[in-house]
């Protein structure tokens, strides 16, 4: 994990927001995220059911090459020969984008995760648990059969891929190449065939596709089509009563343009986008490990944002809150619930550079950050035993670990030195995501989240 210099206090706060506008591996994940991501799922299975529709759709517009009207615009395989139809990426995009919406009109603050088939291969991975994608196959009836049809994409396919620089060739060669394409097969049932929307584990598989556009994007900057609309998003197609926008693909060549970003390796990274409140307000951007936003992360005047992590944030030249707008960071570490409603609230503590002027000004004389040294933490994701060491000596420790919920399972007091291990302590702890805060010589020293295997 990359260490990042904070230049925001930690407090003793839980969020209570995921974000808008961070998509995040799987198994970067929150139990609470996961719990209300599979809620979202069944509930949109309800009224005007928005994934079997979506599934519907992409079946009957899947392809037309071989029927007898091959002049219908189609979602696949129009490359290389029809480049004036092509919409595979930005298709995609917008439907991603389509259900997130809808899931958040359920609960605001859910963000579609991505699977890394690349390096995630296995049948009893934890994508596949009961109690997360695994119970929609008996639920929904989707007849999968893992590993059973064709292999998941090597990393080194990935990086062959991802090398390309002309986009029409890389946009046929993802389409159709193991990348795409071997996790639908693998994956099997409703997911190798036209209507895979129907199996949920579809977004998290195209998530990771829009992941790896995006990434080609920030390198080549080379996307480009021929059209202007797509079909179901060229302001005609009404779903549930309402008529979808009209969105022109080479609008949303860039993520960010709908404020999407993607973590990897525990970092976020927020840069190049103006904060609009066309869909929400405030627009969070949740992500449990670090968050470095700068490089024109920009919120205007009258416009307003959170950003929110478990970890670190760190704000870069770059960043700026414009006078008249409403910002807020916050870290958490604890089971309270607190603010930071004296910090950022339509005021402009902030040079020219996006540089915090005077932050402890800004803090309630309680919240000063207490500068008594750095620990660090390894290895993080761990299995029986976690390390913590530290640039000075305390003569007490005092390690405490949380639930992602607040609550504490466990406490260990050590004598002095310079660095602690932990075992049996952490032993009888499940699986999963947990939240570690240290104090040395009385005083809080660090706070982090930490993952067992």
């Amino acid at each position: 994990m990359r260490k990042l210099l904070l230049v925001i206090i930690t407090l003793n706060i839980i969020p209570v927001a995921f974000s808008q506008g961070i998509r995040k591996s799987y198994d970067e994940m929150t139990a609470l995220e996961r719990i209300n991501l599979v809620n979202a799922f069944y509930q949109l299975r309800n009224g005007p059911d928005l994934i079997n529709e979506l599934a519907v759709y992409h079946g009957e517009f899947f392809n037309f090459d071989d029927t007898e009207d091959p002049t219908r615009l189609d979602i696949h395989f129009n490359l290389p020969d029809e480049p004036e139809r092509e919409v595979f990426f930005a298709w995609h995009r917008q439907s991603l984008l389509e259900l997130e919406r809808a899931m958040q009109n359920i609960n605001p603050f859910i963000t579609i995760p991505y699977w890394n088939s690349s390096l995630d291969q296995a049948t009893n991975s934890q994508l596949w648990d009961n109690n997360f994608m695994g119970q929609f196959n008996t639920d929904w009836t989707l007849n999968r059969n893992l590993g059973g049809n064709d292999q998941l994409p090597m990393p080194s396919e990935v990086n062959q891929v991802q090398s390309l620089t002309d986009f029409f060739l890389y946009s046929d060669l993802m389409e159709r190449g193991p990348v795409h394409h071997g996790a639908h097969r693998w994956v099997g049932g409703a997911m190798s065939s036209t209507a895979s929307p129907r199996d949920p584990v579809f977004f998290l598989h195209h998530a990771y596709i829009d992941k790896l556009w995006q990434e080609w994007q920030d390198l080549r900057g080379g996307s480009s089509y021929l059209r202007n609309s797509m079909l179901r998003y060229d302001g005609t197609y009404t779903f549930a009563g309402q008529t979808l926008s009209l969105v022109n693909p080479n609008n949303i060549v860039d993520g960010r343009f709908n404020g999407i970003f993607y973590a990897d390796e525990q970092l976020a990274e927020l840069d190049s986008y103006s904060v609009t409140n066309a869909t929400r307000n405030p627009e969070v951007f949740f992500y449990q490990f670090d968050i470095v936003a700068g490089n024109n992360f920009t919120i205007p005047a009258n416009r307003s944002a959170r950003i929110e992590s478990l970890n670190g944030i760190r704000l870069l030249p770059g960043f700026r809150a414009i006078e008249g707008s409403s910002f807020i960071a916050s870290i958490g570490n604890g089971s309270e619930l607190k603010d930071y409603p004296t910090i950022i609230r339509n005021q402009r503590p902030w040079d020219n550079r996006g540089i915090p002027i005077n932050w402890d000004a800004y803090l309630p004389q309680d919240e000063k950050m207490r500068n008594i040294g750095e620990i660090g933490i390894y290895p993080n994701p761990f299995s029986d035993r976690i390390t913590l060491i530290s640039k000075e000596s305390y003569d007490n420790w005092v390690v405490v670990i949380y639930d992602l919920q607040g609550r504490r399972l466990a406490q260990a007091i050590f004598g002095s030195g310079a660095s602690v291990t932990l075992d049996k302590e952490i032993s009888n702890l499940s699986p999963g995501a947990y939240h570690l805060k240290v104090l040395g010589n009385g005083s809080s020293v660090k706070s982090s989240t930490i993952i067992k295997h």
